[in-house]
């Protein structure tokens, strides 16, 4: 069995200023990508026809994908191979207003594309689909804050773990801009069960060095030992899952692996960097000492 033995580092070296810069530095920069994503698509992040509305074909040809987008009066939103299935594509449309499902299968069926399967999603079911999971994420996300003020009933502590939860869902929303990851129900799921990581983490690193008796580096380490190996050993897992769901073309497994990925990465990061250099301040140099 391989044994992981997490490092201990000398904090000492570093002022909290500098452990505060790296997280705060991605922070701005995560927030950067939104915003300007935002000015220039009207959303922060691209969503997929689940929160659109649209159309999704499957089809077998032997055609290119070229050819594929080609045979459309509308360009597909995406055209991708299925792994497995010779030939076989899933063809994808955001709805427009005088696109329709039936219009999609006629020019699919005169270009001589085998149709397997269709399936359609208003706007209008869309958008509400949308507002529930964004009002999912803000309820979610409100709880996980009530939650950890009650928990540590102190300023500090508690907007500390608030504000690493928080940077740990607006890198991976960047991250999904820049490697093309669709805002889908799949996504979203990923980014609450994300919410539930960042809590867990912080509230262990904050309770190992406010409720245990010990001097605070050594709290650290042991709060280190096992949260960063709970976190590698989640990292571990959700990347053999983005390979093999891409390996097998399942694109919405590989899209939560890979989202999951980027939040657990970035959540070390705010957890022993961020989250840490506010507790050292609160306990030695704030209200805390």
């Amino acid at each position: 069995m391989v044994e992981f033995e997490v490092p201990e580092i000398d904090y000492t070296r570093y002022t909290n200023r500098q452990l505060a810069a790296v997280p705060l530095a991605v922070l701005a920069v995560a927030l950067a990508v939104l915003l300007g994503w935002y000015l220039f698509t009207g959303a922060p992040v691209d969503p997929g026809i689940a929160f659109t509305g649209g159309e999704e074909l499957t089809i077998q040809t032997d055609q290119s994908p070229d050819d594929i987008r080609a045979a459309f009066d509308q360009e597909p939103n995406s055209v991708r191979e299925v792994q497995g299935e010779p030939n076989t594509y899933i063809v994808e449309f955001k709805a427009t207003e005088g696109g329709s499902t039936g219009d999609y299968v006629a020019q699919a069926e005169s270009a001589g594309f085998d149709i397997r399967s269709s399936s359609s999603t208003s706007p209008s079911f869309g958008a509400e689909t949308q507002t529930e999971a964004f009002y999912g994420l803000i309820i979610a996300f409100a709880g996980m804050s009530l939650l950890a003020f009650a928990l540590f009933r102190t300023f500090v502590p508690s907007i500390a773990i608030v504000i690493s939860a928080f940077s740990d869902i607006v890198i991976p929303l960047a991250l999904m801009n820049l490697f093309g990851i669709d805002l889908t129900l799949g996504t979203v799921a990923a980014l609450l069960m994300l919410i539930g990581y960042s809590v867990d983490s912080d509230i262990l690193l904050n309770n190992h060095i406010l409720r245990r008796s010990g001097e605070f580096y050594d709290s650290t380490h042991r709060a280190m030992r096992t949260g960063v190996t709970m976190t590698l050993t989640s990292i571990s897992a959700m990347a053999v899952m983005a390979v093999t769901a891409t390996l097998f073309g399942i694109d919405l497994l590989a899209d939560i692996g890979l989202v999951l990925v980027f939040g657990l990465t970035a959540d070390l990061m705010n957890t022993y960097m961020l989250n840490l250099s506010l507790l050292r301040w609160y306990k030695f140099e704030g209200v805390g000492r």
